[in-house]
C-alpha cells in the first residue's frame, strides 16, 4: 500500500515562487490570486520586463506532470495580459504569477515539483 505526499496548496506554491525567484536574484509579483487550497497557477515568465511566456503546470506528451507552455505563443505584452484575464474571468480560482529572472522558466518548474 503506497502512501500519496500531500499537496502543497497553491497559495504555499506561489509563496514559494515569489521566494525563490527573489532569492536567485530576479524578482516575482502575484498578479492575481486564486483559491488559496487548489487554484491552477498561471507563470508569466520573463527577462527583464519583456519576451513574455506563459506556462502552467500540466501532463506532458508521457503523461508525467510537467510545466506547459499555454497562451499565444509569441504574443506582445497586451495580448499575454488580455489571455490571462480572459482565463481568471472563465476561473477566478486561478493564480497568475510574474516572474521576471533568466531562470523564469526553472524556477517556476522548480517549485512546482516539476524538474
Amino acid at each position: 500500500m503506497s502512501h500519496a505526499m500531500p499537496r502543497l496548496t497553491s497559495s504555499v506554491l506561489v509563496s514559494a515562487m515569489v521566494r525563490r525567484a527573489n532569492h536567485a536574484g530576479g524578482s516575482a509579483a502575484v498578479l492575481a490570486r486564486g483559491d488559496d487550497t487548489a487554484g491552477g497557477i498561471l507563470i508569466l515568465a520573463c527577462e527583464r520586463g519583456s519576451g513574455g511566456r506563459l506556462f502552467e503546470r500540466g501532463l506532458g506528451p508521457s503523461g508525467d506532470p510537467a510545466l506547459l507552455p499555454s497562451g499565444p505563443a509569441d504574443g506582445d505584452d497586451s495580448a499575454l495580459t488580455d489571455y490571462w484575464r480572459r482565463r481568471r474571468e472563465r476561473d477566478p480560482d486561478l493564480w497568475v504569477v510574474e516572474i521576471d529572472s533568466a531562470d523564469a522558466e526553472a524556477i517556476a518548474a522548480e517549485t512546482l515539483g516539476l524538474a
